[in-house]
């Protein structure tokens, strides 16, 4: 059996360990969201004729910010909020009884996205902001959406791209051979694995925001209170030395621009609609999908 890609335990640590710190540093997450959020509103076309959702699924909640913005939209709604983090979730809770603690709240689930424990066909939306790119197989996990989606359900979701932190991975990559970004995967890889995956009209967009830093040392503080830092199962088992922090600092420096170090994240959204259970993905030979990828902008470091 090959080694997984990423180590889930120390993924569910740091996370668990980011819980308190992690709203005060996630504005790149916050931006993403809203960027999901505003996707929400296709559900509200008149044209589509389509009824208020029944039952949501924000998988990779977090401190649930967007779950309680999604009570609200829909409050006849159940809002399942889902991470694999138990502190986040608890932070969840309590954000949602300081937001009114008469009205109905989001659901707490500890779980893991790959092993979605709701039954077949019952969500209407699955809401997922900046999680999937901590999962090995991407196409495991879309066919577990399908599988708890009702037919025509709606999956909403964003990833890190590969050209996320390009400059600290080739910073790092001048100081020593180990691995200590994620490799992330690209526009192609997920139009293609929600066609593997049966979803049908999936769009794809790109988008890039780039934070600066003072140093190195600043962009790795932002990261661990986020609880994004190297979780794979390959990475050093030592600490980074001085040495070769050092190293990497002073490669780091040739990105250096007036605003300070840049670091890149490439975001990657993505919405497709679930298949009637045991409809075809292909028909009279033609594909039931259309993924815009060569349309999308990818950005070409010198």
């Amino acid at each position: 059996m090959p080694t997984p890609l990423f180590d889930s335990r120390q993924i569910r640590r740091r996370f668990a360990r980011a819980a308190a710190t992690y709203d005060a540093a996630a504005a790149v997450q916050k931006i993403a969201e809203q960027r999901l959020l505003d996707s929400l509103d296709y559900l509200d076309d008149p044209a589509l004729q389509r009824q208020p959702p029944q039952r949501v699924l924000d998988l990779g909640c977090g401190t649930g910010s967007a779950s309680r913005i999604m009570q609200k939209r829909w409050p006849k709604a159940q809002i399942i909020s889902m991470d694999l983090a138990l502190p986040m979730l608890e932070r969840t809770r309590t954000g949602s009884k300081r937001w009114n603690p008469f009205a109905q709240a989001p659901l707490p689930v500890c779980a893991d996205a790959r092993t979605i424990p709701l039954a077949d066909g019952t969500v209407d939306v699955i809401f997922s902001n900046l999680c999937l790119q901590w999962v090995d197989a991407l196409g495991q996990v879309l066919n577990s959406f399908r599988r708890v989606l009702k037919p025509q359900g709606l999956l909403l979701f964003s990833t890190f791209g590969p050209e996320t932190l390009w400059e600290l991975r080739e910073a790092f990559a001048q100081a020593d051979d180990a691995p200590h970004v994620s490799a992330f995967v690209d526009v192609a890889g997920v139009g293609d694995a929600l066609i593997d995956a049966g979803f049908f009209q999936p769009v794809v967009d790109r988008d890039e925001e780039v934070r600066h830093h003072p140093d190195l040392p600043a962009l790795m503080r932002e990261l661990r209170a986020l609880g994004a830092t190297n979780a794979l199962h390959n990475r050093r088992a030592s600490l980074t030395g001085r040495g070769r922090f050092a190293a990497a600092a002073q490669a780091y420096e040739a990105q250096r621009t007036p605003d300070g170090l840049p670091a890149t994240f490439e975001i990657i959204s993505a919405m497709a609609w679930a298949p009637e259970h045991g409809a075809p993905i292909r028909e009279g030979g033609v594909d039931l999908v259309t993924v815009p990828v060569a349309s999308i902008p990818i950005r070409r470091r010198r």
